[in-house]
């Protein structure tokens, strides 16, 4: 028997709203009881923190993206230097084969 209530059921004065397995006995005076504490700051905290563990997969998943684009972008780089170091040889070739051709055309 709580004569205080609780958080999520703090004392009530309305005999309307009180809860019926909370009650008062009759042997102390109405004025008697302990003042009830302001609760609305547990209250608070405790929607906080519900609201921070429905935001946790959202926030998972968004790192989780982040993580995705950043290997996907690294990838992109290495793909482009592959390419680009691709590219630099067969130029590399193809100016070795001018010049060769130039040389065979000068010694003829």
């Amino acid at each position: 028997m709580n004569l205080f209530g609780t958080i999520d059921r703090p004392t009530t004065h309305d005999p309307k709203k009180q809860d019926p397995t909370m009650h008062r006995p009759s042997a102390e005076p109405f004025g008697s009881e302990a003042p009830t504490r302001d609760t609305s700051g547990a209250t608070a905290s405790r929607q906080n923190r519900n609201l921070e563990m429905q935001l946790i997969p959202e926030a998972l998943a968004r790192a989780h993206m982040d993580e995705r684009l950043r290997v996907a972008e690294s990838e992109r780089r290495a793909a482009r230097l592959v390419s680009a170091r691709r590219m630099q040889r067969r130029a590399e070739r193809a100016s070795l084969r001018a010049r060769r051709a130039l040389a065979m055309a000068v010694m003829h």
